[in-house]
């Protein structure tokens, strides 16, 4: 009986140890993870200050920043003001490419080398058939000169990368003969040349237009003239002051009531009034119907009652209205000579800088697809390209 309490007692003396054993284990085994972590946090430690030594501060500061980015990030420098738009197709709509177009530094002296650009702007319904006449003209001179090509939306291009008129597309709409339509279109192609600062002359053209000179002689011609060539005349019989509306008055009246054709050349002061207006727009949209034909009209008027002073009165552009009816003639192969070049160069008269000139024309129109062949072999020795 002795024996088994004693067996007991031993027993409980055991356990009573494995306890205290295991009380006096505890605090070494929190003792020693807290020795780790302080070891991992000195590595940390240490690790960072080696970072942001070697690879600066913003290393590490960038992984804070927001996972977004802006759409649009700020210029930052002045080559990105002035370098014209690399992607002619842009998402603006016209409303919002009208107000951009007018964006006009204040101050005239330019901090940078300017070299003054015509911009080519090309009016027309698809393709360009007589762009290797073209190609031929512009060979050599580029920096000196901007293609803008406005066709009907449905129609897409098929100009090679080494053509110039390549990704000259801008974003188009259906624009119809006579209607408000044609003068967006025209506005729109005056607004996107306007996006490059370069361009200091805007040239309206259509498809069937050629140069009668080479690029050299009609870029002095436009550069040196104190005046923008838009036709607008004062014509008082049915075909003139008989298509104007006195709902126009007193923004338009008709002592103010010009034509003129629709080809025009213009310098930068002049695109940006056209594509600035909003006082004569409406009054032509409303009530210049047919027989009321608006791109023969609003222009001109337009810009007689702005900048009369600053006007030619004449275009550069040469038609043939002999043969009568509502177009012009059209030329085809049949009837491309020296002869018909003659007849257009021989004879002319205008005043050119307030002075006499013969050479009053620096493109014509109407040509057909059929002219180009005889047109490449004649242009050397006829048109000097």
């Amino acid at each position: 009986m002795q024996q088994r309490v004693t067996t007991l007692e031993e027993g409980k003396d055991a356990s009573s140890l494995n306890r205290t054993t295991q009380a006096r284990a505890l605090p070494w085994r929190l003792l020693l993870i807290l020795v780790v972590f302080l070891g991992l946090c000195l590595v940390f430690s240490f690790f960072s200050m080696y970072s942001i030594r070697g690879f600066g501060v913003s290393s590490l500061v960038a992984t804070a920043r927001p996972s977004f980015l802006p759409c649009v990030s700020e210029p930052n420098n002045l080559e990105r003001w002035i370098k014209p738009p690399s992607n002619l197709l842009h998402s603006m709509n016209d409303e919002e490419l009208l107000w951009r177009a007018t964006f006009v530094p204040r101050i005239k002296k330019h901090p940078f080398l300017r070299i003054p650009k015509i911009a080519f702007m090309f009016l027309a319904k698809g393709p360009l058939p007589l762009a290797p006449l073209w190609e031929r003209f512009f060979k050599g001179h580029e920096g000196l000169y901007s293609i803008y090509i406005h066709s009907l939306p449905s129609y897409h291009d098929e100009f090679s990368p080494s053509s110039v008129f390549y990704k000259r597309h801008i974003p188009s709409q259906v624009s119809e003969w006579g209607m408000m339509s044609m003068c967006d279109a025209e506005r729109r192609l005056l607004a996107n040349a306007l996006l490059d600062i370069s361009n200091e002359w805007f040239v309206l053209l259509s498809e069937s237009c050629i140069p009668l000179y080479n690029f050299s002689s009609v870029y002095h011609y436009i550069k040196k003239s104190r005046y923008s060539f838009m036709g607008a005349f004062d014509d008082p019989g049915p075909y003139g002051r008989g298509r104007y509306n006195h709902n126009m008055a007193p923004d338009v009246n008709i002592t103010d009531w010009r034509k003129g054709s629709q080809w025009f050349e213009i310098n930068r002061k002049l695109a940006i009034n056209v594509v600035e207006d909003t006082t004569y727009y409406p009054k032509f949209n409303a009530f210049c119907k047919p027989h009321c034909y608006v791109d023969e009209h609003y222009f001109p008027t337009m810009l007689t009652i702005q900048a009369s002073s600053l006007l030619a009165n004449r275009s550069i552009t040469w038609v043939d209205w002999s043969r009568g009816g509502a177009h012009p003639a059209t030329f085809g192969k049949a009837d491309i000579s020296q002869d018909f070049f003659k007849k257009i160069f021989q004879g002319q008269s205008c005043l050119y800088n307030n002075q006499p000139s013969s050479i009053c024309f620096l493109f014509a129109r109407k040509f057909a697809p059929s002219a180009l062949e005889a047109l490449l072999v004649l242009a050397p020795a006829v048109l000097g390209y």
